[in-house]
């Protein structure tokens, strides 16, 4: 309770009044960043996963056991099969890497049937979810269709305890330009808030700021 000696004016109670308000409305919305917008909150990608650098292919070849194998792809993003060497597989589909294969070995046996399968995924890095900061476990996955934030930070279990979480910014990137938007983390994990919740999209970053108090 607030005592002032003698008289108080109309004016200032509405001053007092005012500033309060806006001290209140500062603290609900601390985020200097837009939110994404309500069209496009749950707006699903249209998403096929593209094989990167360190996953993991098998190669079947039908009929062909000696030719079937697995192989990793390497850092240059290249693998090397018991027919060809340094055949380019990232940034393909398994169908479109299978094709090419079946291209390829046509040369040696006919009619070839070839399969990829992908195991360990690692996905090229516009393709991948990347959080970074105060994350209590930042790191990068591969993007997975109808993935939301909640189910990221799951992945990234939640926040440390020196994390602004509301203060938490998504920058995404579209057609080649980038946009940056408010997050409200503490919101949707401490509090509940099921509306601070957002579909992601491939080649999102989470940047989670430490709280300065």
């Amino acid at each position: 309770m607030l005592i002032f000696p003698g008289k108080i004016s109309k004016n200032f109670l509405v001053l007092i009044a005012a500033s309060f308000v806006g001290m209140m409305s500062g603290c609900a919305s601390n985020n200097s960043y837009p939110p994404v917008s309500e069209e496009s909150r749950y707006e699903q990608p249209d998403y096929n996963y593209v094989i990167g650098a360190g996953d993991e292919v098998q190669i079947f070849v039908w009929g062909n056991t000696e030719l079937s194998t697995t192989v990793p792809v390497r850092p240059d993003g290249k693998i090397t099969t018991r027919l060809v060497e340094d055949l380019e597989a990232s940034g393909k589909t398994s169908t479109e890497l299978a094709r090419e294969i079946e291209t390829i070995y046509s040369e040696y046996i006919k009619n070839p049937v070839v399969t990829v399968i992908v195991d360990d995924f690692i996905s090229i890095p516009t393709q991948q979810i990347r959080v970074v900061g105060e994350g209590a476990k930042p790191l990068k996955i591969p993007y997975s269709k109808h993935m939301t934030l909640l189910d990221l930070m799951i992945e990234v279990g939640g926040l440390t305890e020196f994390a602004d979480g509301d203060k938490a910014v998504l920058v995404r990137s579209f057609e080649g330009e980038q946009s940056t938007y408010g997050l409200r983390l503490d919101s949707l994990l401490k509090d509940g808030d099921i509306t601070a919740n957002l579909a992601l999209k491939p080649g999102d970053i989470v940047i989670i700021p430490e709280a300065w108090f």
